[in-house]
């Protein structure tokens, strides 16, 4: 049984150019958050696991910590070794990380803990993780007050099909019964700027459910995107834009097992 899931298989693989374009950073916020929250810093080490192309891990490095990447996926985790030669990055799952017993003292899933959220997951996780070490999960969530947000999350809701998401909050049941503290919740505002094409249409188009779709569908995806850009009075003829975001980040420790 292949332990990635299909839409994140095919699509990252497809849209890892993509990825790195539209994809947004992180708040600032989130930097005292890791080193206090997370109690990260120079002499510790900190895993980012489901690494992608390095967007998060970027924001780790800048804590002191000794950073490890951990990335299923071949053509993401090419991207991240160009981008930040200095980081170890290993070819791993959620389900097995290629490390030792108690080596970490965070680790961090950022914009990823939703595909692969399950007991299997968290008891890795908790072997990983010395004693008392914190584990942080963090994703980047469209603000759909605004209209044209929502329009985008219209244009996209179609092809879900069922695909793993934050939103559906079905991620927490993975923590029912686990040896971890209570969820704690921090949430910051934060905006991507950028163009249109970076921020709005290359963001949806790296979306792993949309990335796996055959190329003619994503055309008219697309087509479409351009569309709302090219006729909504807030985003028409603009050369750069904000993309509203609300980043939840939420920690827990890691507790003995009875």
């Amino acid at each position: 049984m292949n332990p990635i899931h299909p839409s994140a298989a095919h699509g990252f693989a497809a849209a890892a150019q993509a990825y790195v374009r539209g994809r947004p950073g992180y708040p600032a916020e989130l930097l005292p958050w890791l080193t206090g929250e997370l109690e990260l810093q120079a002499g510790r080490t900190g895993v980012d696991l489901g690494a992608g192309t390095g967007k998060f891990t970027a924001l780790l490095v800048q804590t002191g910590a000794e950073v490890i990447a951990v990335e299923p996926v071949a053509e993401m985790r090419r991207q991240l070794v160009a981008d930040l030669p200095g980081v170890r990055a290993l070819e791993g799952t959620a389900e097995a990380m290629p490390l030792a017993d108690g080596s970490a003292h965070a680790v961090l899933c950022a914009q990823s803990f939703h595909w692969f959220a399950n007991a299997r997951t968290l008891a890795e996780i908790h072997r990983v993780l010395a004693p008392g070490g914190r584990l942080g999960l963090v994703w980047n969530v469209r603000d759909e007050s605004v209209d044209w947000v929502a329009g985008l999350t219209a244009i996209m809701e179609p092809y879900e099909t069922g695909t793993p998401r934050y939103r559906s909050g079905l991620w927490r049941q993975a923590f029912a019964g686990q040896p971890f503290s209570a969820l704690e919740e921090t949430c910051f505002p934060y905006q991507h700027h950028g163009s249109p094409r970076e921020v709005i249409i290359d963001r949806i188009l790296s979306v792993s459910f949309i990335a796996a779709l055959p190329a003619a569908i994503r055309d008219q995806i697309a087509a479409q995107l351009k569309d709302l850009v090219d006729g909504h009075p807030d985003l028409r003829g603009r050369e750069r834009v904000a993309f509203p975001y609300r980043t939840h980040a939420f920690r827990c420790t890691k507790l003995a097992q009875g």
